[in-house]
């Protein structure tokens, strides 16, 4: 007869705890940075501390990534419905928000069931459809995993200073040059590094030179959802962008090939730095800037058009947040500006070089910063949740599989991208921060793995802002490649993850 489910919960979750626990954030070695909004953008009903506690001031920011970023002010309409996705086994549930509840880890419901004694047997595994499982031999403790991919503070810092002094130079001499149609740029970080679930080394960054365009109107091209025409309501006659202008319509491919000779000539006149700006890829918005020295760092950096209208129709139904960080939080990311970067669409085999793409990276960064429901998730005092741990070990499992199959084309679609659009949704399905407690991270990997998987084998994920969009299409990604990486993903989880002790 097998046990009662409470002792499965709680075995698994001790034998989950193999290193001490820690937080997304302290992982990174470095002080915690403050992550929830003010109180006055906080949906009504997130609780930050004990029932009649009043609310604790936040620390100001003092990591050693924070010198790279400004701070970014947390922003957030009915009901959209919620994202169609394969269905998850259920975490549980607690008591939403209460601290007592989470730190007491009263059992929870769960489908998995084991089948005997469990102290002197391996971690143990959950494979939906047939309970509890035990952990191939060898396999890789997910913390110990964690810890090997740990930024180095040192590199961070080293990195950073290089980063920061290559960026703030480009964005001076843009700002005072000459080149009248860049005068107005300011900077947005954006991308792994600055939503703190960079993997391996702070050796990649991307961000965005914002140029804020006023009382524009949007075409949208083939009904995509994602790429749009841009024009101008009203033109006046001295507008510096008139000469980017294909008739009425302002040319993406015209502008960022300006851009990108810009910056090219001006990187010439940065000293003490071995820069240089790598070829024009193909499809791509971004100027790459390569550093050599101290270390080797890729800076992408993309020009984005900054609009403060309306989002898209096709936005509508999009950002299903309303049970996870409630709908106040949602009416408040709508109201904040959406961004158009110059990444064309694909029409036939070439593509059409005048549309741009919507973009909502800053977004998603708010998403992963502030991403309890509890105000102090993962704060110093509050209650640590996995849930960035889990995006970090999808994306790390993603990126070995591609360094593993480097010479197969099956995987060259695939990007982080993909990773955390299902996660996301995931977080949409499972809102609660007791479901993702930082002692089930074994069960909370295997739930967003089984996700990805079933979004793969149904050809099915859908764009987390433009949901008429699947990331997963035909037309995107041949079934033969997703057939293969499933098949990849299927194989690891039954071994115990090999390929997170490789290369």
């Amino acid at each position: 007869m097998a046990p009662p489910r409470e002792k499965a919960t709680r075995t698994a979750s001790v034998a989950g705890a193999v290193v001490p626990m820690v937080s997304a954030r302290s992982a990174q070695g470095v002080p915690i940075e403050p992550s929830g909004p003010p109180e006055a953008t906080r949906a009504p009903g997130r609780r930050s501390g004990r029932p009649g506690e009043k609310p604790r001031g936040r620390a100001p920011p003092s990591r050693a990534e924070d010198q790279a970023e400004g701070a970014a002010a947390p922003t957030r309409e009915g009901e959209p419905p919620a994202a169609p996705g394969p269905p998850l086994p259920s975490s549980g549930s607690r008591r939403r928000g209460s601290v007592r509840a989470t730190r007491e880890r009263r059992p929870q419901p769960s489908p998995f069931e084991v089948p005997g004694p469990t102290e002197s047997r391996g971690p143990l595994v959950p494979n939906p459809g047939r309970g509890l499982r035990e952990a191939a031999p060898g396999a890789w403790k997910l913390r110990a995993v964690l810890e090997q991919l740990r930024l180095s503070r040192r590199e961070i810092s080293a990195a950073v200073e290089v980063v920061n002094r290559v960026v703030d130079h480009l964005l001076r001499k843009l700002q005072q040059g000459c080149e009248s149609e860049f005068r107005g740029v300011g900077l947005l970080r954006t991308g792994s590094y600055y939503e703190r679930v960079k993997v391996s080394a702070p050796n990649e960054f991307d961000v965005m030179f914002k140029l804020e365009v006023p009382r524009i109107e949007l075409q949208e091209y083939a009904n995509s959802g994602t790429h749009y025409f841009v024009k101008f309501k009203r033109n006046p006659k001295g507008n510096p962008l008139n000469q980017f202008l294909e008739g009425e319509i302002l040319s993406a491919s015209k502008m960022l090939s300006k851009f990108r000779a810009v910056i090219k000539e001006e990187i010439k006149n940065i000293e003490d730095t071995d820069v240089i700006v790598e070829r024009k890829k193909k499809g791509s918005p971004a100027v790459t800037l390569l550093m050599r020295k101290p270390m080797e760092i890729s800076v992408d950096i993309t020009l984005a058009l900054e609009s403060k209208g309306s989002w898209p129709a096709s936005t509508l139904n999009g950002l299903p947040i309303n049970r996870w960080l409630g709908v106040k939080v949602r009416n408040d990311m709508r109201r904040r500006p959406f961004y158009l970067v110059p990444k064309h669409a694909r029409e036939g085999s070439g593509f059409q070089e005048e549309t741009w793409r919507l973009s909502f990276s800053h977004v998603e960064k708010d998403l992963l910063k502030n991403h309890g429901q509890a105000k102090t998730c993962c704060e110093t005092d509050g209650v640590k949740c996995c849930r960035k741990d889990c995006l970090k070990l999808m994306k790390y499992l993603l990126e070995q599989l591609k360094k593993k199959f480097g010479k197969r084309k099956e995987l060259t679609k695939f990007c982080s991208y993909h990773v955390k659009t299902a996660f996301f949704h995931v977080c949409t399905q499972d809102p609660c921060d007791s479901q993702w407690l930082s002692g089930d991270l074994e069960l909370c990997f295997d739930k967003c793995v089984t996700y990805f998987l079933q979004c793969l084998r149904t050809e099915q994920l859908q764009h987390y802002f433009i949901p008429t969009v699947n990331l997963f299409a035909p037309d995107q990604i041949d079934k033969a490649s997703k057939e293969f990486l499933s098949k990849q993903i299927e194989d690891q989880r039954n071994n115990g993850f090999p390929v997170f002790g490789a290369f």
